[in-house]
Order: C-alpha cells, then structure tokens, then sequence
C-alpha cells in the first residue's frame, strides 16, 4: 500500500527524470481530484449524520467513519483506475459496456442519488446563512442554487478545484480550533475508532453516516475529473506513473476527510453528549455551542458550514452532469446541453424539495441514509466494469482486489438489510 507513496516521493527527488519545475504547486496538479472528491463527503449532511452520531451515542460510532473511510478509499481508488486506464466516467462506462435497461437503471438512480445529494448540500448552506445572517431558509436556499450555477455554469475544472481545496482548508482549520477548546476523552475516542458497536436503535444512523461518506455520487465524480486529464492518451509508462500519483492523492485527501468527519462526531461527543443535550437541528448546534465553547465558535461552526455546503453544492451539481452525459455516452462538458441538464436537474429538484421540507435536520439526516440505499447498485456496476478486461485490458481487477471489492459490497448491502428491518 505505501509502495505508490514512495514512488511518488522518489518522481518528485529524481532529477534525472524530471526538471526542478515540480515544486508545491505542481504537487497540487495531481492531488486536485482527490480534494474535490472528499468535500463531497464533508458535507453539510455529514454535519447533521455525525452530529446526530455524537450527541446521542458519544464516541461509540467512530468506528463507522473508519470504516467507511478504508472502504472509500479503496473505492475511490479503483474507481479513478477506470478513468486514467479507459478515458470513460463510471456513467459513460456502465452506457457503452453494460446492456441498456441495466445502464440506464442505475444510472437513473444515481441520478436520484445526486439529487438527494444536492439536497443536503443546498439545505447546509441555507442553515448556515440563516444562522449568520438570518437570510429565511427558503430564501437562502434559492441564492446558493443560483450562485452554485453561476460558478458551474461558468468556471473550468482547474478554477474549481483551487476555490475546493481553499473551502476544504478553511474547514479542516475550523474544526481543528473546536477540537482544541472542547474536552475531549481521546481514550474512549481511540476505543470508538476501532471498536465496532451498534447500540440500540442506532441503525438509522450508522446508515446515514455510512451514506455520508461513501457516497455514489462520489465514484462518478472521482472517474470524471480524473478521465478528463486523459492520461489514458498516453504511453504506457505515463499511465503507471499517474496510477501511482492517484493513490497518494486518493489516500491523502481521503484522510483528510477521515479526520475531518471524525473531529465532528468527537466535538458532538465532548460537548452535546457529555452534557446530556439532544441535537434535533444545525442552528440549535450553533446556539448551544455558544455557552459550552464560546461565541467565536460557534461563529466559526457557522461559517465553515457555509462554505462546507457551496464546496459540496459544487461537486454534487458537476456528478449530476457526469452522470446524465454519461448515459448519452459523452464526458462531462458545462458547455454541452446533457452536462448542464443533468447540473440543472441536480440542483432544482433539491430545492424544489427543499421548498416543502419541514424538518431540515431530519431531511439531512434522510438524505444522507437515502445514499447508502443506493450505494449498492453503484458499486457492484464498479466491480464489474472494473474487473472486465474488455474493459480495463491489462489494468483489470485483480481477484485479490475484486474480491475485497466484493465484500465491501456485501457489507453495504447487509447493513441496508439491517435498516429495511429495523422499520417492521
């Protein structure tokens, strides 16, 4: 596993292969997708998942972030391998390799998937104006669709991956100052890390954290943004140097946001739980934070759910656009009418639904839960597609990695088992 790393350490050392231009911006040229991909799972739907997970069980649900967070990694991994070994999304594979009413079946629900997505994320970033600037939710969730478009509309993927990795930077900083004014049992946080546990009633939202974090919407947009670079175009030896690169950028953004789903659930665990405090909604969060932590952060839990939902707003509009292009067998391109229906199709029916939610903490929560129901027929299309040598040729699975594939699936699929019982 660190072998990739190390190669990609020993590229940017060697000069008698590359010239001394490789220097930290040039770093930046190759871990941009992961980046982008991983602000899709610090959402503000994690927010209300992780929040929920915090406030009622502790620290007893870390295990479910890392282990979504290996099963992501591992994921998104192999899912960028299709990109960089095909020149196809996840989307235009499924449409030329599988037959039709399969394709457009899931594909459709990952359609859905997006939506459900985009829900989340336009609703974080109203919370969020609503608690900074007391903009009606309503009213804020049309300005974030409209000025998300506008950037989608507008901008390359080059600019949008630089406006991300700031969003994610702010983020990750916020977070690391509540961590250090809260009191933290960092010796039950490293036992919930590692120990799985699933307490009574606890299904619904294991499953949304879970949905959370491996998202569908994700794997189709990780296979988009790498594919668009087109180093399938090239020979032999450039494809396994950027197999390499993926991986270190795949594993260190995914850490990034291992850290950053786990401080959430830490902080709820160390402020809200240990007080005994329920969590029904983001704004209470923010208001409760004020004599437990301090005014400052709260304000700071605010803004960087701000940006948190305008980054993820962004990258679930772009999967909604890969995945509509896709099925009519074309790469994503804002200046194409499939790409920017499927933008579109994204963005205004999550605020169509957002219209007529009552309860946007409990939406969040559904949305997020909505996702791991799906996450299913994603993934196994993944192992398929990935595993076919008609497709992937010499860079097909090996058995070692579709079986581990395979059962990432079967646990998914087992833990929706678990939820469809929990409700009879």
């Amino acid at each position: 596993m660190l072998s990739p790393v190390k190669n990609f350490i020993k590229d940017l050392r060697n000069k008698r292969e590359h010239k001394p231009v490789l220097g930290g911006l040039e770093i930046f040229k190759y871990i941009g997708p992961g980046l982008l991909v991983t602000v899709g799972f610090i959402d503000p739907g994690n927010w209300a998942s992780n929040i929920a997970a915090g406030s009622e069980y502790g620290y007893v649900l870390l295990w479910m972030v890392t282990l979504s967070t290996l099963m992501l990694i591992i994921l998104q991994h192999n899912v960028a391998h299709l990109g960089i070994a095909t020149g196809l999304c996840l989307s235009e594979a499924a449409t030329l390799y599988t037959p039709k009413y399969v394709s457009r079946f899931i594909l459709s629900l990952a359609v859905l998937a997006s939506i459900s997505t985009s829900l989340a994320e336009v609703l974080g970033a109203a919370i969020a104006l609503e608690m900074l600037f007391h903009v009606p939710l309503k009213i804020g969730a049309v300005l974030v669709v409209v000025i998300v478009g506008v950037l989608l509309y507008t901008n390359s993927y080059r600019r949008i991956e630089k406006y991300i990795i700031g969003f994610v930077s702010i983020i990750g900083l916020s977070f690391i100052y509540e961590m250090f004014v809260a009191d933290v049992n960092w010796g039950q946080a490293a036992s919930g890390w590692i120990t799985p546990g699933i307490p009574e009633g606890s299904i619904v939202i294991i499953m949304s954290v879970l949905g959370a974090v491996v998202m569908p919407h994700n794997l189709f947009l990780h296979s988009e943004i790498i594919q668009s670079r087109q180093w399938n175009l090239q020979d032999e030896k450039v494809i396994k140097k950027q197999l390499d690169y993926e991986f270190f950028d795949t594993f260190f953004s995914m850490l990034i946001g291992w850290a950053i789903n786990s401080a959430m659930i830490i902080l709820a665990a160390a402020t809200f739980f240990k007080s005994g405090i329920p969590v029904s909604e983001l704004p209470q969060a923010k208001s409760l934070l004020e004599p437990l932590l301090g005014s400052y952060a709260s304000v700071i839990f605010a803004v960087a759910l701000l940006f948190a939902g305008f980054a993820s707003s962004i990258t679930s509009g772009m999967a909604g656009g890969s995945i509509l292009s896709g099925m009519f067998g074309e790469p994503y391109d804002i200046k194409d009418n499939h790409s920017r229906l499927g933008v579109g199709i994204s963005l205004v029916a999550a605020l169509i639904i957002i219209l007529f939610i009552t309860n946007p903490f409990q939406g969040l929560i559904i949305s997020q839960m909505i996702l791991s129901i799906q996450l299913p027929f994603t993934i196994f299309l993944q192992i398929y597609l990935t595993s076919s040598k008609k497709v992937m040729g010499k860079y097909s699975n090996k058995i070692y990695t579709k079986i581990t594939l395979l059962v990432i699936g079967a646990v998914i699929a087992y833990l929706n088992v678990l939820l469809f019982v929990s409700f009879f």
